[in-house]
């Protein structure tokens, strides 16, 4: 089947030709991908984009934060209390996220696109510090090592930006740190993930060492706060990198746990890398402000031109009319009688929790699922059908079905966290059984 680019026929035409097992390549490049978001796997070849596709998505990931940020002065008067139950949050979570909130908005996040036969179409937004797939330069890496994919990738003028890479850089602007320095950073997860992720934190640590910054992993619990500072164990802290998420302050012990380090962010003592209010932006109620047709006067053209291209109709779940391509509708009556295009999800949870696509449950289920979502922070979503890409198997190919993973850092694009599955109907994660792979494009 011909893919969304010439680049990609022309890999798997020169590959299949090369007598090359896709496993033995999948093999080669496993180190890389150990101890990493990767999870251990990975596809049997990368992916690939044209200048004019990486180009027109760089300036959409532009016009897309200029949008998303803009939200809270444009329809709140810089209320970012209002914002925040706006897009979903409880009160708790809302009174943390104006705390500690930059001058500007961070640059630091992923937009999550399927690719259909007419571009690429945004899923959802993860905002913040604690985004995934930041470690897949080495993948590219690796894959650039193996003499077939190295060769192809030089012969056709392709290119990847590394994310780890663009994090630094990102990490030293948004804390103001001075130039020449190597701050001590400490990579600040939630106690309960870090019992799973802490081989994968050392990892990154390890290879952030290169690029400028001291990085130790630990979990916000082994934070002490003494003598006008933030330490972990007798290493003074300039940087809190943030992994704990918004939604860690619904466990008990959250608050406890979180408000000293806002507190001491406050007085001065220490960075936050980034700030709670980053995760605003990232809610799915977030990009159902930007879908309403109601708000489009507060964008600018190029903004509205992204916004059409780019992101499918989006709702929040709560009673009375929408407008669905400029007709008012009862949301209740569209959203059970259009089951099988409608995708229901939770505004802040991640990693797949708490998403109902409608053509997977029966006409009950989804009734069942949609009034209790009433008044609830949940969204609906029209479907976007995702063209499948082929790889190669040692017994032939594969259709699987992509999450095109786009960073948008202090310099603009950030490279691409790629994850995949043979099921279409299956969320598309890597906590789930997902597989990833790199991303090159033309230089």
């Amino acid at each position: 089947m011909p893919h969304h680019n010439a680049i990609t026929d022309s890999y798997l035409a020169e590959f299949a030709k090369t007598g090359i097992r896709p496993s033995e390549l999948k093999e080669a490049v496993r180190e890389s991908t150990e101890d990493t978001t990767f999870q251990g796997r990975s596809l049997s070849r990368p992916v690939f984009l044209t200048k004019a596709q990486v180009t027109l998505l760089a300036d959409d990931l532009e016009r897309l934060h200029s949008a998303l940020t803009g939200l809270p002065d444009r329809m709140f008067g810089g209320d970012m209390a209002a914002f925040a139950h706006a897009v979903g949050t409880t009160a708790e979570q809302a009174a943390a996220a104006v705390r500690g909130r930059m001058e500007r908005p961070p640059r630091i996040g992923r937009a999550d696109f399927f690719l259909d036969e007419t571009g690429f179409k945004l899923m959802e937004i993860n905002w913040g510090s604690a985004v995934g797939g930041l470690d897949s330069g080495p993948l590219n890496k690796a894959m650039l090592a193996q003499p077939f994919v190295g060769d192809f990738v030089r012969e056709h003028g392709l290119t990847y930006v590394d994310p780890m890479e663009a994090l630094v850089d990102t990490l030293l602007t948004e804390c103001a740190i001075p130039a020449g320095t190597r701050p001590v950073v400490a990579l600040t997860d939630w106690p309960k993930s870090f019992e799973k992720l802490e081989p994968q934190l050392h990892k990154s640590a390890a290879g952030l060492a290169p690029l400028g910054l001291d990085c130790y992993p630990c979990h916000v619990g082994q934070l002490e706060y003494r003598d006008g500072a933030v330490w972990l164990g007798e290493r003074k802290i300039d940087v809190v990198y943030r992994l704990f998420l918004m939604e860690d302050l619904m466990d008990p012990t959250g608050p406890g746990l979180i408000e000293p380090v806002l507190r001491a962010a406050e007085r001065g003592e220490v960075g936050i890398f980034a700030p709670m209010d980053a995760e605003l932006y990232g809610s799915k109620g977030a990009l159902a402000l930007l879908s309403d047709e109601a708000n489009r006067h507060l964008y600018s053209v190029e903004e509205l031109a992204a916004l059409d291209r780019i992101l499918p109709w989006t709702r929040m779940v709560r009673p009375g009319p929408v407008t669905v391509d400029g007709s008012s509708v009862e949301l209740t009556d569209y959203a059970l009688a259009n089951r099988t295009e409608l995708i229901l999800k939770p505004t802040l949870m991640h990693a797949g929790q708490g998403v109902l696509p409608g053509w997977t449950a029966d006409a009950g289920t989804w009734q069942d699922a949609v009034r209790d979502a009433m008044g609830e922070p949940f969204v609906l979503q029209r479907r976007v059908r995702s063209v499948p890409e082929v790889f190669p198997t040692d017994d032939g190919s594969e259709e699987w079905t992509l999450t095109w993973g786009a960073f948008m850092v202090s310099k603009g694009y950030g490279g691409m966290f790629m994850r995949g599955t043979l099921d279409p109907n299956a969320t598309v994660n890597m906590a789930t059984g997902a597989t990833g792979t790199c991303c090159f494009h033309e230089a």
